[in-house]
């Protein structure tokens, strides 16, 4: 399962938005449906595909939406590995896969005990102002 699309936080930023490919990871646990992004850390899960991938974009709206009112957002990024360019738009690349593996947990434990599929996905990021 190799499907583009696009999951887009809608968070009003003065300077827009940038766009970045992220790997989505599905996968299944308990009977659950996930779909997970160890780039931001986020997930959303449910019944079925449509369902978790549904869940995942409004947990990454509210990531958005909680980073952004809580002026966090650029250190969150950072915290997570993201690199955060020093042009005046300040844009964002993502931690590579074999950094996620190694500094996060979640992720090495779903990647070494799940079947799961990646997907690439465009996010629309808010550009850190």
């Amino acid at each position: 399962m190799r499907n583009s699309g696009s999951i887009s936080g809608t968070i009003p930023v003065k300077d827009g938005y940038f766009k970045v490919n992220l790997p989505l990871i599905r996968f299944e646990e308990d009977g659950c449906k996930i779909a997970y992004c160890p780039a931001l850390d986020v997930s959303g899960y449910g019944n079925s595909a449509e369902e978790a991938l549904e869940s995942f974009k409004i947990s990454l709206s509210e990531f958005f939406r909680y980073v952004t009112n809580k002026k966090t957002f650029e250190r969150e990024m950072e915290r997570m590995g993201w690199t955060i360019s020093h042009n005046k738009h300040k844009e964002m690349t993502p931690p590579p896969m074999t950094k996620l593996l190694q500094d996060n947990d979640n992720f090495s434990r779903i990647f070494n005990e799940h079947s799961f599929n990646k997907e690439n996905y465009t996010v629309d990021l808010p550009i850190a102002v």
